[in-house]
């Protein structure tokens, strides 16, 4: 069985790669199974990746008609990092909010912030004036580095505010007083700064849907981001064990496309981190567009992508409509969203030289757990994968808490050193999840007797549209807010490009009347453009409830997705 040949492969790395001895290691009060030999924290990371880097000479970061070495990128790292400490007084432990596009200095930025010991909140780019608004208060950020359209948000945030000092970047330079470029020259040079951090501390603070209204700021730390990379990194060993190259293979040189938002951990860990050890060329995408996406590809000889799977799908699209040479693409992996098993196949097909491969992953796990890849997924293409050795532990509970056994339902719970270490300001829902080392991810789940763990609903109720999670109870919350609706409950629809979209049974009150138009426009201030829903159905009846008398979300979705069209076969 695979499972075996795979626990072969781990107990060979680990005897022989001190990369991937491990060790036994209390931390927060629980005994966890750690990498002995990784560096501590994502500063010490980009350090050690110099000679990967061919010690700092090769093309590292390609963004637009801009080009950057990793000597480049490393020496702004620096400067920043002399500029923030001495300019502007960030010190060890301080929270420093970036809310932007992507950009080269969203990059230098969380590292400049790493290596002195402070901490990047990092802030959703499609939030609204009210959403960056409860973030800021959440977390406590007295600065903010920000572009245009993220400053010109923030505008309003004056009443009742303790608005923060904003930093313009890019384009938002002509917003702000302060000035990114100038902060950064004001330091020439600098030798890497010497702040004492340790392993355990806080890398950043990622905010994340739950099933709470509001977003929770998942504090992750350096210990766990650095374990989740080199996870990726011992799963790279495990399939060049068990399918070893050709003798004398000559790989070309990775080349990464980071094209979803740097504010996600699937962009920043399996992407950006992941580079420096790799030593992988990066080609940062501002935003997605899918031929622009295909140019840069074919250009660059880009080796790896990484995004949420309505991405993945344009691109096979969009290589049609260019008949673009994508044979450089050795693996394509779906991350943020289920993909469709439909499209499994299909890419197989498109790009016979590239390994197909999704996994499972949460914020909360420093975007790292369950995996699979090549034969494995084209035989299972609605499994999310088997547990990422070696330093995962996972049980599947049932409604009693008990494990359950093969091919039972039961709910994912991960133990592992990439676990976030709380969420914040909020210990009430921190000690809901977080038990005993446990983190109980409300994903529902089973696993077959070779470990190929299939996820089949979620506890929590989460729409998840192109990898952007929704939480239904935050969009409910904002249509609440209507004074002329009695009752709402949102949950999922089908889509065939972006997965799930949102959608909404609304009872009105009585004598009220209201268009689909007149709630879009109502919300279009409120929440993100992403949440809003797409299907509306306005009912005069009560919601359906349960025996419990809470709203029957299932029956109600069951009964609303009765009146869509069915859809159009894919040709």
């Amino acid at each position: 069985m695979k499972s075996k040949q795979i626990e072969a492969a781990v107990r060979e790395i680990v005897a022989n790669n001190p990369l991937f001895q491990l060790e036994r290691r209390e931390i927060r009060g629980q005994s966890y199974t750690v990498f002995r030999n990784i560096p501590g924290t994502t500063g010490e990371l980009l350090q050690s990746a110099y000679h990967a880097h061919e010690d700092g000479r090769a093309d590292y970061l390609v963004f637009g008609a801009e080009r950057w070495t990793f000597g480049d990128f490393c020496r702004d790292v620096r400067r920043l990092s002399h500029a923030m400490t001495g300019t502007l007084g960030v010190r060890k432990g301080h929270l420093v909010a970036i809310g932007m596009r992507n950009c080269p200095e969203m990059m230098v930025l969380v590292m400049a912030l790493n290596c002195i010991g402070a901490v990047p909140v990092l802030l959703n780019g499609w939030w609204t004036t009210e959403e960056i608004r409860f973030a800021l208060q959440d977390s406590g950020a007295t600065l903010i580095f920000a572009d245009g359209e993220r400053a010109r948000r923030m505008a309003p945030l004056t009443d009742n505010f303790a608005r923060p000092d904003v930093i313009g970047v890019r384009d938002g330079e002509d917003v702000t007083p302060l000035s990114y470029s100038k902060l950064r020259d004001s330091v020439p040079d600098a030798d890497w700064p010497d702040t004492e951090i340790d392993t355990d501390d806080d890398f950043a603070v990622f905010y994340s849907s739950g099933t709470t209204g509001r977003p929770k700021g998942v504090v992750l730390t350096h210990r766990g981001a650095v374990t989740a990379v080199y996870i990726a990194q011992m799963l790279a060993e495990i399939d060049r064990h068990l399918e070893p190259p050709a003798p004398n293979a000559s790989p070309p040189r990775p080349s990464f496309l980071l094209a979803t938002p740097l504010f996600h951990v699937t962009a920043m860990h399996p992407i950006f981190l992941r580079s420096f050890p790799t030593g992988a060329k990066i080609c940062l995408m501002e935003k997605w567009d899918a031929d622009e996406a295909v140019r840069i590809m074919e250009r660059e000889r880009v080796t790896r992508l990484i995004g949420v799977p309505t991405q993945t799908a344009d691109i096979i699209e969009a290589a049609d409509r260019t008949g673009a040479d994508l044979r450089s693409l050795i693996s394509i992996v779906s991350g943020g969203a289920k993909r469709p098993a439909s499209q499994v196949n299909e890419l197989a097909k498109r790009f016979p030289s590239a390994r197909i491969a999704t996994g499972w992953g949460m914020t909360e796990t420093n975007s790292n757990g369950i995996a699979i890849s090549g034969a494995d997924y084209l035989a299972n293409p609605d499994a999310a994968g088997r547990l990422n050795p070696p330093v995962h532990e996972m049980r599947l509970l049932g409604e009693d808490g008990r494990e359950v056994g093969p091919f039972e339902i039961g709910e994912i719970a991960i133990k592992s050193p990439c676990t976030m270490r709380c969420y914040l300001n909020n210990p009430e829902e921190t000690d809901r999840v977080l038990r005993d080392g446990w983190l109980h991810t409300g994903d529902l789940a089973k696993i077959d007797k070779d470990g190929i763990v299939t996820i089949v609903d979620r506890k929590k109720n989460i729409i998840i549209r192109g990898g952007e999670n929704i939480t239904c109870l935050e969009v409910e919350e904002a249509i609440h807010r209507h004074p002329s609706v009695a009752e709402v409950c949102v949950f999922s629809v089908p889509h065939q490009r972006l997965g799930e979209v949102v959608g909404a049974g609304i009872r009105l009150k009585p004598g009220c009347a209201m268009t689909v138009e007149d709630m879009t426009d109502f919300l279009s201030g409120n929440i993100a453009r992403f949440k809003l829903p797409e299907h509306i159905w306005f009912r005069t009846d009560p919601l359906p409830r349960g025996a419990t008398d809470k709203l029957d979300r299932r029956l109600l979705r069951a009964q609303c997705l009765e009146t869509l069209p069915l859809p159009e076969p894919i040709s």
